[in-house]
């Protein structure tokens, strides 16, 4: 066991292994932040995705409106 008192298994070897450890602690950390931040936005995307389809219908609606109005009132819509 006199390998085990070489100064790579009692400083150096220790060193690696909590570097090692703290890389791998960091990133499952701000994994876990992105996916958090992800969830977030896939949240407001579908909120925003559900506020464009009323403001898309609501222009339709606009649209058909004022087409309707266009027909009613146009001079060639009355000669016919």
């Amino acid at each position: 066991m006199a390998w085990l008192n070489q100064p790579f298994f009692q400083l150096t070897l220790p060193l690696i292994v909590t570097f090692v450890v703290s890389i791998w602690a960091a990133s499952w950390a701000q994994n876990k932040r992105l996916d958090g931040m992800s969830q977030r936005l896939d949240g407001r995307m579908d909120d925003i995705i559900r506020r464009l389809d009323r403001i898309e219908e609501l222009l339709l609606n606009h649209d058909r409106r004022i087409t309707a109005l266009e027909e009613r009132t146009s001079p060639l819509a009355r000669t016919r």
